[in-house]
């Protein structure tokens, strides 16, 4: 079973996330994991160039591959990972899912599993509405979408930190001050776990 990790990160936070996904995937007999990174726009990237911490971040990446809508063909579940930008997904994230028309029109992504994870400045920076917009085209385009149920370690709490039933998350600050937590880390592999075991059950 090939389980796929596909992220986009500017400042490295989403990417954190993403790694613990991946380890927590890779916990699971019989599944191989794949990491891939969302296509930056030339763009953005122009303006990366102007910002060290960004720089140091996209260096960081350089050896991960851009994901491609056949690594999602190829793929027997996913999850996908985006910082949000005013409450919803990044425009980014949004390009890859809009590559997907094959896909959809031939139903190659049908039956298999998926969650979402992301990273907001804020407590209330959009972390619930991002993962559950990022749901849309995954239910469109016929996958079968994996939460993170209360049961989970950490779940229930009132600090200043991530974690929904919706998926994973994590706070960054105003100015990218801050890093995932270990509990935030934890429920990341949580569901990298639960996507990879389901899809196990499912696309065995």
């Amino acid at each position: 079973m090939k389980v796929l990790v596909v992220y986009y990160s500017m400042y490295g936070h989403t990417l954190k996330l993403a790694q613990a996904v991946a380890e927590g995937a890779g916990q699971v007999a019989g599944v191989e994991v794949v990491l891939r990174r969302v296509q930056e726009f030339d763009a953005v990237n122009q303006i990366i160039d102007q910002n060290e911490a960004a720089r140091a971040v996209r260096e960081q990446q350089q050896e991960i591959p851009v994901c491609t809508v056949d690594d999602l063909k190829q793929a027997d579940g996913v999850v996908f990972g985006s910082p949000t930008r005013y409450g919803n997904m990044t425009a980014q994230m949004k390009q890859l899912f809009d590559s997907t028309a094959s896909l959809w029109l031939n139903g190659d992504m049908e039956g298999k599993p998926a969650g979402v994870f992301t990273a907001t400045a804020s407590t209330h920076g959009g972390q619930e509405t991002t993962l559950l917009t990022m749901m849309v085209p995954l239910l469109h385009l016929g996958m079968l979408v994996v939460g993170v149920p209360y049961s989970t370690a950490g779940m229930i709490h009132t600090e200043a930190r991530g974690g929904t039933p919706y998926g994973a998350s994590t706070i960054t600050g105003g100015q990218g001050e801050l890093q995932p937590q270990p509990e935030d880390l934890a429920i990341a592999r949580t569901l990298g776990q639960r996507v990879a075991e389901v899809t196990t059950k499912v696309r065995g």
